[in-house]
């Protein structure tokens, strides 16, 4: 796959991304609880040791899991902002830290836009909190695609050892 044509698929992915981010911090509050305790009823309702609970458990469950769920799903999805944004502009011959630095930035610049954006919405509010959850997942994600670089990095010399040995 030419480089051209992965940008651009990874752009695109970005664009998605930023869209379903958007259209969740689109919904107001009551939406919101609505879609993380489905979300969570699920998956109460698939692990054995919750499954067969009273419905009563199952509902005080939900209401004390819903922060942690709803703060894991900002931190997840920015984890893949940040994988997104490090390919993106790992496809360019930068020196490390301007691709790790542009990637922050990029990553830090929606979270900041997106909470500001949540502000207008019904219920709901800008978080300061949720701004440092996001950018921690935007770093994570960064981190993960520097990891599986250095990993091929690492295959590719081990590769061309192996070759040059055989000849």
């Amino acid at each position: 796959m030419g480089r051209a044509l992965f940008r651009i698929i990874l752009i695109i992915l970005l664009g998605m991304t930023f869209y379903t981010i958007f259209q969740f911090s689109s919904e107001n509050s009551e939406q919101s609880s609505a879609r993380s305790g489905t979300v969570l009823r699920k998956i109460i309702n698939i692990f054995p040791y919750t499954k067969n609970l009273s419905a009563q458990t199952k509902e005080k469950l939900v209401k004390r899991a819903q922060p942690i769920i709803r703060k894991a799903a900002h931190f997840s999805i920015y984890a893949v902002v940040g994988v997104l944004i490090m390919s993106f502009v790992s496809t360019y011959k930068l020196l490390l830290w301007k691709k790790f630095f542009i990637s922050i930035c990029v990553g830090l610049f929606y979270a900041i836009s997106d909470e500001y954006h949540q502000s207008f919405v019904p219920g709901r509010s800008a978080e300061l909190r949720d701004v440092l959850i996001d950018t921690t997942g935007v770093i994570v994600g960064i981190l993960i695609v520097l990891m599986i670089i250095s990993v091929y990095k690492a295959l590719g010399e081990k590769y061309k050892t192996m070759r040059s040995v055989e000849n």
